[in-house]
């Protein structure tokens, strides 16, 4: 009796999370989910989601999907991830019930210090450049992932991505937007323009690239595993550049990288359980912006209303300032997380909040420079393993800068380092930075969502209102992702951007509350674009959702063929 109970329960939550006959034929929501018995990849690109689905078809686990969509999209969308970059996962174990946690940031080099830097006359963490690169964590992520959980070789799992970088593929509307946009910084490296302006000119919209140099990579990394990029011939070629350009890695800090399992930071909200990868990431953030708006009733204000869009973006300014002032890399600094996620202290940080006035003053250290340039996807395989997987360069191409002949950007991930020397998050050798890329994950009884949200400072906000639009507001995950949002990419002020489908009086009204809004387009990619997987146990179902802020889709697993 114990058990119907709970099937029922788990069934109710799932209607709760659908609409009725008569809403679907006048619904907000521009597309349905993907429904599946097999499994389900959401990704930023339809070919790197059915490239993972066709992994799932092979017999492969959800990680093994994973990291070949990963792999594609480090292709088709260069500026935004690639193996030059770094990655976080949650994994959630059907067979166990346990999550988790893969931290693979890359550190900083063991001579990269705040003296290094000030002996060269630099006083600010550098944008771009050799002296904001640090070891790439993708490659080392992938291997302890598949050594974990794979099924199928690595050669099979990239090789979708080698046939594209061979062949082909025609660049989508989102990317080649953001390739013209970065003419400039490609002509300064004549390896990223040899790579990425193949007729002098960044890839038009619906042209073929092919990245032959990309391919050869992951051909190596292939065959030799994580060591052919960390010890091999990529580490040399990556370390040549490094010399060139007169960085201070060295041979020792890409051969003695390696990523780390950890466990998962949770919250309550409302009956669910959300997680989040523990710091040196920003996702506490989202975590205590939900326990701060758990104090309001923001199901009963109305979704988008005045408000509970106030309180949400009070949570934020709140939740994002404590971050700022302890996330760091917790190897040198820890950082107070069971203090930050107590319920009594989001009960006192919400009593800060002026429901009728806009705080622009809330304390907070001036924010390292944003970054946008990142990918989010997730898998569900038909035994419900799900993974949430997010991986970036950082900026755009990240420093600008390509080994030789290697296809691929290294990013920049050290510009989040500070050299204030008393903070948490100082620069230091072996160090990992504060760092903006968050997966994340949603439980309650039988239904499990793996999710997350990109664009930099973004990213944390924009998870706190995909849990407040499912939890608070009944939406399923395709509707929670593509609601309109707000963002708040400043720390200080009162300054705001929101997509024009918030409705025009509550703008209004939050504007003579002091919030001083900056109007953007339906769906716009400055407020990130998100991937969603779901699992019902009960009814052994899986749901996916892409995010019309991006060029992606979510692709169900063929049938099996006989």
């Amino acid at each position: 009796m114990k058990k119907l109970g709970c099937a029922i329960l788990v069934v109710l939550v799932g209607m709760a999370m659908f609409s009725s006959e008569g809403e679907t034929q006048d619904r907000a929501q521009a597309r349905s989910m993907v429904m599946s018995q097999y499994g389900v990849v959401a990704a930023e690109s339809p070919l790197a989601a059915q490239a993972g689905a066709q992994i799932l078809a092979r017999g492969g686990h959800a990680v093994d999907a994973a990291v070949a969509a990963n792999a594609v999209m480090g292709l088709v969308a260069p500026m935004s991830n690639g193996i030059g970059g770094d990655l976080f996962a949650i994994v959630y174990d059907a067979k166990t019930g346990k999550l988790y946690g893969l931290n693979s940031s890359g550190w900083a080099p063991k001579a990269l210090t705040i003296e290094f830097l000030k002996g060269r006359a630099i006083s600010e963490m550098p944008l771009r450049g050799i002296h904001s690169v640090t070891v790439p964590g993708a490659v080392d992520g992938w291997a302890k992932l598949l050594e974990r959980f794979g099924r199928l070789k690595l050669v099979d799992d990239l090789a979708p991505a080698i046939h594209y970088a061979e062949n082909g593929f025609p660049v989508t509307e989102w990317v080649s937007g953001i390739w013209a946009a970065n003419e400039k910084l490609l002509r300064a490296d004549a390896n990223a323009a040899k790579t990425y302006l193949p007729d002098g000119r960044a890839v038009r919209l619906g042209e073929i690239f092919r990245n032959p140099d990309l391919a050869a990579s992951y051909k190596l990394i292939a065959a030799q595993g994580r060591d052919a990029f960390y010890k091999g011939d990529l580490a040399r070629r990556i370390l040549a550049t490094s010399e060139r350009f007169g960085g201070t890695m060295a041979a020792a800090d890409l051969a003695e990288f390696s990523s780390e399992w950890v466990e998962p930071i949770s919250t309550t909200y409302r009956g669910w359980t959300v997680y989040e990868i523990p710091p040196n990431g920003q996702g506490i953030a989202a975590l205590m912006m939900l326990d701060i708006a758990e104090t309001f009733s923001l199901g009963e204000y109305g979704h988008n209303s005045t408000r509970a869009l106030h309180a949400l973006i009070e949570a934020k300014k709140l939740a994002y300032a404590d971050m700022l002032r302890y996330v760091a890399d917790q190897r040198f600094n820890k950082v107070p997380i069971a203090s930050l996620l107590a319920k009594d202290y989001a009960r006192d940080r919400a009593k800060l909040i002026d429901p009728a006035k806009a705080n622009c003053s809330v304390s907070a250290r001036k924010p390292p420079v944003p970054g946008s340039d990142t990918i989010y996807l997730s898998v569900v395989d038909r035994d419900g393993n799900m993974v949430s997987l997010i991986q970036s360069n950082y900026e755009n191409f990240g420093a600008g800068i390509i080994a030789d002949g290697t296809g691929f950007a290294l990013q920049d991930r050290g510009a989040l380092f500070t050299l204030d020397a008393a903070h948490p998050n100082a620069l230091a050798g072996r160090k990992r930075p504060l760092h903006t890329i968050i997966p994340a994950f949603m439980e309650k009884d039988g239904v499990r969502i793996a999710f997350g949200i990109m664009g930099g400072w973004n990213q944390s906000q924009a998870h706190a209102q995909f849990v407040s639009n499912i939890v608070d507001h009944g939406m399923n995950i395709q509707a929670a992702l593509e609601a309109a949002r707000f963002t708040k990419e400043s720390f200080g002020g009162c300054d705001l951007q929101m997509e024009d489908r918030i409705p025009t009086a509550v703008r209004r009204e939050l504007e003579k509350m002091g919030h001083q809004i900056a109007l953007r387009g339906n769906f716009s990619r400055v407020f990130g674009g998100g991937q969603a997987v779901m699992r019902d146990f009960a009814m052994k179902v899986n749901y996916g959702a892409s995010d019309p802020r991006k060029d992606g889709a979510a692709v169900p697993e063929p049938a099996p063929n006989k």
